[in-house]
This record gives C-alpha cells, structure tokens and sequence, in this order.
C-alpha cells in the first residue's frame, strides 16, 4: 500500500494493499476501500462507507460525511459507491437518513466534475457526468447514461430517467421521463436526446419508437394516463427494451413529469 506520511487513516477502516492515499487525505473508522482506488491529496473519507475498486478522487473532496439535514440526529447510515469513477475537485457526498433507507447509492463509471453534490439518501446509477457545480437533493433517483449540466440543481425527491440530458443552469423540480432533453430555469422539455442515443447504439428501429411515444407524451394533449397506455400498444408487438425504459420512467412518476 502506497500512503504518505501526512496521511491520517483509522485503524478501524479496512484498505486494499494496492490503494494509494496521497498527502494530507484522512480516512475514517468504518471505510472500506477495494483495490485499486487512488486518493490523490486533501480527501476527507468519512464512514460507514464502502468504495469499490479503480475510483479516482481529486483534491478537497469530501466523501461519506454527515448530512446536514436536520432530521439526521447521528444514526450509523451508509454510502456506497462502485467502480471506476471519477470524483474531481471539492466534490461532496453524504450518507443517508434512517426516514428513507439509510443509504446513499452511486454504482460505477460516474464523473463528477468540481464542486458536484450528491446529497442524503440519492440513488446514481452507472455512466453518469455532473458537470462543474451541479446539485442533486435529497432522496433523489439518477438513472444510467444522463448528463447533468452545470449549475444545474435538483430539487429532492425527483426522478431523472435513464439516457436523458440536463443542460446547464437548469432547475428541476418535476420528474424527467428517459431520453428527454431539458434546459432553462424553470427547467422546460427542449426534445428528445438525439445524441445520447446515437453515442449508446440504439437501433433506428428503437429510436422510431421512442420519437412516436415522444410526440404522444409531449404533442398530443394526452392526459399521461392515456399517453402510457398508447405508448404501451405501441410495444405490444415490438417488445423493445428501450421504450420499455422510456414508459417505466413515465409510470414510476410521483412527483409529476416534466412537460
């Protein structure tokens, strides 16, 4: 293991041989880093948190810390992230509360650019960009292979579908269906994610699909009950796996769609 000397790590945290921790980083009790991850200076590390293998953090990040929610009185929550991602400088992360499942969640291939958040009891998936200085609330869903933009911030409790596009400054207060492109403040429904699809290979069978399920969602003045059910006819004999994506993200819908 390759730890500089003004290093701080607890002897109760548990580390990998093959992790590097750069000068001045402090590791807390309760931390669990897999192998290969490297911390490269002034990363503060609080627990319980466990940290998957290959992950990069940058300078003055800190992750695992108390929320500062005020429902938050101590209780041992958890974070846990996967493989491979990318936490740039100043980026912060906290655990969850005991009132949702005491757990924030990030999986594997993110990047977080500078001055991110990931706030209490989140759920990231794979793939994902923050940009500089955009911020997730508490109890937010972030689905796979989303941008988010910079500046932009997202009110707690919303969903953000898989494949979508957040454009810089936005602020989001509704659900954001998958595929879907927003941008602006208040955020607004600017199209479908055109690029993302090409860059994850979709078929242009698939993404015919999505377009047709796009317009009865956003064009036809359909109640979005109507708009799910016409969309499902739409696959009854395709049984495509991204409109089946598109849909679920339209049903799981508690706080509203964006639109």
């Amino acid at each position: 293991m390759k730890i500089h000397p003004t290093a701080i790590i607890s002897e109760k945290s548990k580390i990998d041989n093959s992790v590097e921790v750069g000068p001045f980083c402090i590791i807390d009790e309760d931390v669990e880093i897999k192998k290969g991850t490297k911390l490269l200076s002034h990363v503060v590390l609080r627990g319980p948190t466990c940290i998957g293998e290959d992950n990069i953090f940058f300078q003055f990040s800190t992750i695992g810390e108390d929320t500062p929610d005020k429902k938050f009185k101590g209780e041992k929550t958890e974070l846990k992230i996967g493989d491979r991602n990318i936490f740039r400088e100043g980026v912060t992360v906290h655990r969850g509360t005991v009132q949702d499942k005491a757990i924030t969640s990030i999986g594997s291939d993110n990047l977080l650019m500078a001055y991110s958040h990931v706030a209490h009891d989140c759920v990231v998936g794979n793939g994902n960009v923050f940009a500089n200085n955009a911020g997730i609330a508490g109890h937010v869903n972030v689905g796979n292979y989303i941008t988010i933009g910079a500046l932009t911030t997202i009110h707690q409790f919303c969903n953000i579908g898989d494949y979508s596009f957040i454009g810089m400054n936005t602020s989001i207060n509704m659900d954001v269906p998958a595929f879907i492109k927003v941008a602006a403040d208040p955020a607004r429904v600017i199209g479908l994610n055109s690029v993302g699809m090409n860059r994850n290979n979709m078929t242009p069978e698939s993404v015919s699909l999505i377009k047709k399920a796009y317009k009865l969602v956003f064009r036809k003045n359909l109640k979005i009950e109507e708009a799910i059910k016409k969309s499902k006819e739409l696959n009854n004999d395709q049984n495509d796996s991204f409109l089946d994506i598109f849909i679920k993200s339209l049903e799981i819908s508690e706080r509203g769609i964006l639109r």
